[in-house]
């Protein structure tokens, strides 16, 4: 027990080094602890059962986890929304829990409809969580019909609790607004990337289930989630088998951490309840860090919550390992089916983001000729969010086991002149927004050139612009403007540079088509 407080103490040093700018995720991490804690307690205050209690603080997590909407007001919405998509689901899965056959043609819908449903953007991304988890809950908790009203109050005690800790208590988006998260790749029918991507997580679950009950009759659900969370925010093959790689390391060092930790306590509620604290607190803070830090937490918390059941041994930790491997080779199989190639992905995100670059230099140009409603600040977010994308898709060929060195380095190289121009777009920006920067001929002209680096690049969809008389007529050599010259010379040269690695023969992608 000691070893494993160690251990645990250990991992939250580390994750208090890496750079947090504006405490953005220590705020968020804090909250949810707070949201949890909360919705828990109110269960307990209100008479509710373990199952139910636990339920309520799931829901809680669910709801401060996937809900990821631009807005506060948008955010709001959508937590009002999740009981309508999670409720019937909840009855059907307790209504069918003693059926295995129609049980597990259910869950299969849900699975592929709220893959589906992340057409929709942040909203139909997190009902389509909710409503599969709350499939995935009513199996680990065993529920049984007659316990049904218990677990709706739960939930919609839960979703209260966290709407009054989320838009009342304590609102960080209020303090910074998050950017709206990147529109998933274009496209109709099969074409389009989610619709593929249901296929693929149903198959994946369908080949994930067979195979975990073949394993157990009782915990075979794990085998399910695996495969399922696996699917989620991916949009290649390669982005797929690369996470699930990650799930399984963080669930193997998850259960050797169980063991010194979740295993000793014997389901003792005052120091288990803290350590789920602790590991909401880690799930949340080490997410948009690493895919296995946050599988990590989530294993010690599932060893604690079966701690606090009564049910948790060495065996089970076994079988969850064995569960997880599972639905990893599940959703291996999933990928194969309807694939969305990772260099087509890349390729595409590649050139969204280069198109963004342009459009921050535009509004930055626009904005230091006096045009005050320019924002390049926003293109320059945006940017930001578009890179992490693209650095999600080249995640298989940067990854250390890749034995791609070549391509390996290219994948690299391209990332490096992307970070160089989003350096750029935010030093860009940052001049723009000073008004003693502003009013010098050649921003115009080193926009220009901008603008003919990313054209280079991606074909303009629209007539080029022309050249801008008054723009022309303004003084020269204004002091304020030399850093935002500065920037844009160093997107011109880093668009020109791009256009080596991204322009190779087709024998040669820049990433694995495969």
């Amino acid at each position: 027990m000691k070893k494993g407080l160690v251990l645990l103490g250990r991992l939250l040093r580390t994750m208090c080094v890496a750079p947090d700018p504006g405490k953005v995720r220590l705020r968020v991490s804090s909250r949810a602890v707070l949201a949890v804690g909360l919705s828990v307690a109110a269960a307990e205050l209100a008479g509710l059962s373990l199952t139910a209690s636990i339920t309520a603080g799931l829901a809680a997590l669910l709801a401060m986890f996937t809900v990821a909407d631009p807005t506060v007001r948008r955010q709001a919405v959508t937590t009002a929304l999740l009981p309508l998509a999670g409720f019937p689901v909840l009855a059907l899965a307790t209504l069918l829990h003693g059926a295995p056959l129609p049980r597990d043609l259910a869950w299969l819908l849900v699975v592929f409809a709220g893959v589906y449903a992340r057409r929709w953007g942040p909203r139909g991304h997190a009902l389509g969580i909710f409503a599969f988890m709350q499939f995935f809950v009513t199996q680990f908790l065993h529920a049984v019909p007659a316990q049904l009203p218990e677990l709706f109050g739960a939930v919609l005690l839960a979703l209260g609790v966290v709407g009054a800790v989320r838009f009342v208590l304590w609102c960080v988006e209020r303090r910074v607004p998050p950017p709206a998260a990147p529109a998933p790749l274009p496209g109709t029918g099969l074409d389009r990337p989610t619709t593929r991507q249901a296929f693929q997580a149903t198959a994946a679950c369908a080949v994930a289930l067979a195979a975990g009950q073949i394993l157990s009759q009782e915990r075979w659900y794990w085998a399910v989630g695996t495969a399922w969370w696996i699917f989620v925010n991916t949009a290649s093959r390669g982005e797929t088998l690369v996470r699930g790689f990650r799930r399984v390391v963080g669930t193997v060092t998850g259960i050797a951490a169980g063991l010194l930790v979740a295993l000793p306590l014997g389901g003792a509620p005052a120091p288990t309840a803290a350590l789920v604290a602790v590991c909401v607190f880690g799930i949340f803070y080490t997410a948009p860090l690493s895919y296995s830090w946050m599988m990590f937490f989530v294993t010690v918390m599932a060893g604690l919550l079966y701690g606090l059941l009564g049910v948790l041994h060495p065996g089970l930790l076994l079988l969850r390992f064995e569960e997880t491997a599972v639905g990893a080779l599940g959703a291996a199989v999933g990928v194969a089916l309807l694939p969305v190639t990772t260099h087509a992905a890349t390729n595409a995100w590649i050139q969204r983001a280069v198109t963004c670059v342009h459009a921050c230099t535009t509004a930055a140009a626009r904005r230091l000729a006096g045009d005050p409603h320019a924002d390049p600040a926003a293109h320059a977010a945006e940017l930001d969010l578009l890179l992490a994308r693209v650095r999600l898709t080249l995640a298989p060929l940067v990854h250390p086991l890749s034995p791609l060195r070549a391509r390996k380095a290219r994948a690299r190289h391209v990332l490096e002149l992307l970070d160089d121009c989003a350096r750029a777009s935010r030093g860009l920006a940052a001049v723009a927004a000073d008004p003693d920067a502003s009013h010098d001929a050649r921003l115009a002209a080193a926009a220009w050139r901008v603008e003919d680096a990313v054209h280079a690049l991606v074909p303009p969809t629209a007539p080029v612009r022309a050249a801008d008389a008054a723009a022309a007529a303004l003084p020269a050599h204004h002091p304020g403007a030399e850093a935002a010259l500065g920037h844009l010379h160093t997107l011109e040269h880093a668009l020109i540079a791009l256009a080596t690695p991204l322009r190779t023969a087709p024998s040669s992608p820049l990433v694995p088509a495969a």
